[in-house]
């Protein structure tokens, strides 16, 4: 009887330490800023005067999450080496799951797998059942060979110094693009432009959140910006970034975003000034982190505004 008891107690408790390593190697914390520049994709789809459907957003919705948690089950699968020897924070050093031995490394692969099944699965489902167009399936699928790309073989980006720059182009700009097509039903390569702003913003953010890793990345072979540059230049870098970025809000104004657009950014400023200071400086530059948030959430909101406007 004992043995028994003994038997489903820990029958219980490897089934907790499963949901707990999966959840932790979903990453919620950027599991939520993959969802908020999703939502900025649909909120412009708002503000550009469509009508958003409730099918169509839940299924994208869906197929978002899937996808976004296999690229993150992937990347914990691919950088176990550099997030057993770096110190992890809140942004960086991966969600400590595996490291920890709380599952097998192999349980990141399977979840990775069945995740991206799960998304393309229901995504080819939308568009058999004429709720998707093939278009936002194409769009679907670059993302997610990209993001797959990022850790594996034979590309392997992330750890060849183009980490930075394909994640920010895949995670701020192909995925609200992938919002908007997917709630707009249209294809307007116009929204990729749109999304240029926050886009170089997530590219400082990237600079940021990798910095603290910089030392065990090297150690394992993953060759960042962050292992590669000077400090000097990553910081050149990242203010360069910055200005391109209300650069562009400038000189799109108008014929791609609308005045409103502009001004709803500008509260970002003073953090991402603040985040140029600290950058290098500082182990994660958190004031980098919220610019970035306070950018895509003001500019949702803005949007969804205008299309409020449109309706009435």
């Amino acid at each position: 009887m004992s043995g028994t008891l003994e038997s489903e107690m820990t029958r219980k408790s490897n089934l907790l330490d499963t949901v707990m390593g999966l959840w932790g190697m979903s990453r919620p914390l950027v599991m939520i800023s993959n969802i908020m520049t999703w939502l900025l994709g649909v909120a412009i789809a708002s503000g550009r005067g469509f009508s958003l459907e409730a099918d169509r957003i839940t299924l994208s919705f869906i197929t978002t999450i899937m996808v976004s948690a296999s690229i993150h089950y992937m990347n914990e699968y691919a950088d176990h080496e550099t997030d057993a020897l770096t110190v992890r924070t809140l942004y960086s050093g991966g969600s400590g799951v595996l490291p920890s031995g709380l599952v097998a490394r192999g349980l990141a692969l399977k979840a990775a797998r069945a995740s991206l099944f799960v998304g393309v699965l229901v995504q080819f489902s939308a568009v058999l059942y004429g709720v998707h167009s093939w278009s936002a399936s194409m769009v679907l699928l670059i993302g997610a060979v990209g993001g797959w790309m990022y850790s594996l073989p034979p590309l392997r980006l992330g750890w060849r110094g183009w980490g930075e720059i394909v994640n920010a182009l895949l995670g701020s700009n192909l995925l609200p693009f992938y919002g908007f097509v997917t709630a707009s039903g249209s294809f307007d390569l116009k929204i990729l432009l749109a999304c240029l702003p926050v886009t170089l913003i997530a590219f400082t953010n990237l600079l940021a959140v990798t910095w603290p890793d910089r030392s065990s990345d090297e150690i394992v072979g993953k060759m960042t910006l962050a292992t590669r540059w000077t400090p000097k230049r990553l910081r050149m870098t990242y203010r360069i970034a910055v200005i391109a970025s209300f650069t562009s809000l400038i000189l799109l104004k108008g014929w791609i975003l609308p005045k409103e657009i502009i001004l709803s950014s500008l509260p970002a400023l003073p953090l991402l000034i603040w985040g140029a200071k600290t950058y290098t400086r500082n182990e994660i530059s958190t004031a980098t982190v919220y610019g970035m948030i306070v950018m895509i959430a003001a500019q949702t909101i803005t949007w969804f505004s205008l299309g409020l406007a449109h309706s009435i």
